[in-house]
């Protein structure tokens, strides 16, 4: 019954879709009909501008630390696999949210405060928090894709799992936010190879349009 409860509440605040949210508060537009139509941080960051998208990007961070710390401990669901089912469920609920016809983010943010919370609780899981995070930041600051730069994150996940010797159960959890992840940017993969994925303008390199 704790862990129904939990399940559900897992769901429930992953589900907050808080870009729509944002764009609703922040300018009275649906942030699915502007941009990407993406109901992410990336999406609020290009349509509505660096402070609401810092905004919802803490906020679906949040949601991920959150369910695998507060909600776990509350509710006594204090084992490595009760917090990574919990942590699969969130994500879940972010990536197809009953508020919006079971159409969310990409999960990215929320996987990451998955992972965050996770190190919070079990720390053999930092380096490969440490090491995910430099492997998207290098290829970020190399491309200028925040796309490419998730995909490639989450397909060294499970490799940086099985590098550091995780538990069995962390590992599933590394395959299954990998699989989540290139599932989610289908899109965004086959404009990558078209060259028609947008990139992100920073000051010391030129980009495309």
């Amino acid at each position: 019954m704790m862990f129904f409860l939990g399940a559900v509440l897992s769901y429930l605040i992953g589900s907050i879709p808080t870009a729509y949210i944002i764009g609703r508060l922040y300018k009275g537009i649906d942030i699915r009909q502007h941009g990407s139509g993406n109901v992410g941080a990336t999406n609020v960051f290009r349509v509505l501008g660096k402070w609401p998208g810092i905004l919802v990007l803490a906020i679906d961070i949040l949601k991920g630390m959150v369910v695998v710390t507060l909600v776990a401990d509350v509710l006594h669901l204090q084992t490595n696999l009760s917090r990574i089912l919990l942590a699969v469920i969130v994500v879940i609920g972010h990536n197809w949210t009953i508020f919006l016809g079971f159409k969310g983010g990409k999960g990215i943010a929320t996987s990451l405060g998955v992972l965050i919370g996770l190190t919070i609780k079990m720390a053999v899981i930092r380096p490969v928090l440490f090491l995910t995070i430099f492997v998207w930041l290098a290829t970020f600051l190399l491309s200028a894709y925040v796309s490419l730069a998730s995909i490639v994150a989450a397909v060294c996940l499970p490799f940086f799992m099985l590098l550091t010797n995780q538990p069995f159960e962390i590992m599933v959890l590394g395959v299954v936010f990998c699989i989540f992840v290139v599932l989610r940017h289908r899109p965004n993969i086959g404009r990558l190879l078209n060259g028609q994925e947008s990139q992100v303008p920073l000051p010391f390199r030129k980009n495309k349009s």
